[in-house]
């Protein structure tokens, strides 16, 4: 547990959350990650679903330590039925639900992100918790989460099914994130492998990722967790990313 104080705040208690939210957000992803078409549904979150975003801020204050975005939704499948299109489909599928007024049963988890000065001090774990609460609180019966395994950008050449299957010496997953979920209690369920498509222009990536693309081929960019298509001839790059789905039990 960590020893400094924090207070827990959601965007029913400070509408302006998600700008406070930017000091955090913008120095942890890669620029290319801003770019997911569906993300522009991200701010319908706030709009439509305020009660289901939290933040740990500094008392007396407004430095975020961390923050949290989850959406419900309806879901009537088993785990393993849960779709290939991961986080765009729950940003998406939440949001449609909301609009055609579809009661959820279930919570997705969407970004969970420390700020970088308490990084390693149990705070996701913490989080975690807390979104599974507010999904316990709306009888929810599980939490799914397309879970982002960060450090799987060091191996972007490592097939996601061949990286999931690595292990600690306490035989738990090899990556912090999906560590942190199965200590929680959840089940690894499977890849979900076009969890986002980011496509762009090639001045775009190029302005996104600090680099040049001189000839048509795959790239490895920084942050990203497998390479990045180039098409010179159709002026293209598109970046698909792999997660993992991860269900917790409520």
């Amino acid at each position: 547990m960590p020893e400094f104080k924090y207070e827990i705040i959601t965007g029913k208690d400070r509408p302006d959350l998600s700008q406070l939210n930017q000091t955090v957000t913008h120095v942890s992803w890669p620029e290319f990650m801003f770019h997911d078409p569906v993300s522009e549904l991200f701010v319908d979150l706030f709009e439509k679903f305020p009660e289901y975003q939290f933040s740990f801020v500094e008392p007396g204050t407004d430095n975020v330590i961390v923050l949290g975005n989850c959406i419900p939704l309806a879901f009537g499948g088993a785990p393993e039925d849960l779709p290939d299109t991961g986080w765009d489909w729950a940003l998406q599928k939440g949001v449609s639900d909301f609009n055609k007024k579809v009661k959820p049963n279930i919570l997705s988890a969407l970004q969970i992100v420390v700020a970088n000065d308490y990084r390693g001090q149990g705070l996701s774990s913490i989080a975690v918790d807390k979104m599974k609460d507010i999904g316990r609180a709306r009888g929810f019966k599980a939490m799914v989460a397309p879970v982002r395994p960060n450090s799987k950008s060091l191996y972007p050449l490592t097939p996601m099914e061949r990286f999931i299957r690595w292990q600690t010496q306490d035989n738990l997953p090899f990556d912090p994130w999906l560590r942190v979920h199965a200590k929680s209690g959840a089940g690894l369920i499977k890849v979900c492998h076009n969890a986002m498509r980011i496509p762009g222009t090639i001045a775009q990536w190029e302005e996104w990722t600090q680099m040049r693309f001189p000839e048509s081929g795959k790239y490895i960019v920084p942050g990203a967790l497998n390479p990045v298509r180039i098409d010179i001839e159709n002026d293209q790059g598109l970046y698909i990313e792999p997660n993992v789905w991860m269900y917790h039990p409520l």
